[in-house]
């Protein structure tokens, strides 16, 4: 069975199919709706041939379908039909679980996305638990406030590696993983990792949705 995986960002939208070794991207953003997004994959894709998709979405989803709008994106997302528009059978699940996924080793494990805002997901003995973190409330704000990449650009990065250190340790000392993964493009303005944390990679997303249609 050939995979495709669809990786949804706020900043690009990058795509791997199995048994290919480079993935390929585009820009992404506040203007881009479903319908552009599906657009822009089939044209990337044209010469890659799949049986069914896997799509890491940025936000919730529940029974296979986004249930709220992306806060990077543009709207209409929640009312979609990604299986009739991409003419596949199609996966969807929150893109920081799909990293999580691919990241994931045993036990129980904290992942916490640093990108444009803050993706976080708990896997417990195997099973995936969808968390929506980045907007409870922290300080004057909520943690994506604080550890997104407008953060990184309003603080700086000595202030904003403080937050982050903050943040991870609260979130660690109220769900008691037993190791926490970073992720994200930002993970690169750290320069240590918090005690108990290490390093993912942002190709485990891809490893992640190859996951999700494993039996």
């Amino acid at each position: 069975m050939r995979i495709l995986v669809i990786d949804i960002g706020g900043t690009h939208v990058k795509i791997l199919m199995s048994k290919q070794i480079a993935h390929r991207e585009f820009s992404s953003g506040p203007t881009l709706t479903p319908k552009q997004m599906v657009v822009r994959v089939k044209k990337l894709s044209d010469d890659w041939r799949y049986d069914v998709i896997s799509i890491g979405y940025p936000g919730q989803v529940l029974h296979n379908q986004p249930i709220a709008e992306p806060h990077n994106l543009a709207s209409g997302w929640i009312t979609f039909d990604f299986e009739h528009a991409l003419e596949r059978p199609v996966k969807i699940i929150n893109d920081a679980a799909m990293q999580a996924l691919g990241s994931y080793h045993g036990g129980k494990m904290l992942f916490l996305g640093l990108g444009t805002g803050l993706g976080s997901a708990l896997i417990v003995d195997s099973t995936i638990v969808p968390m929506e973190l980045a907007h409870l409330p922290y300080k004057k704000g909520t943690f994506e406030d604080y550890v997104g990449a407008h953060a990184l650009e309003r603080m700086g990065k000595k202030k904003w590696r403080r937050q982050v250190t903050d943040v991870i340790e609260q979130l660690t000392a109220a769900l008691l993983p037993d190791e926490t993964v970073l992720g994200g493009g930002n993970i690169r303005n750290l320069k240590d990792l918090p005690t108990g944390c290490r390093k993912g990679d942002n190709a485990d997303a891809f490893t992640g949705g190859f996951r999700l249609w494993e039996t």
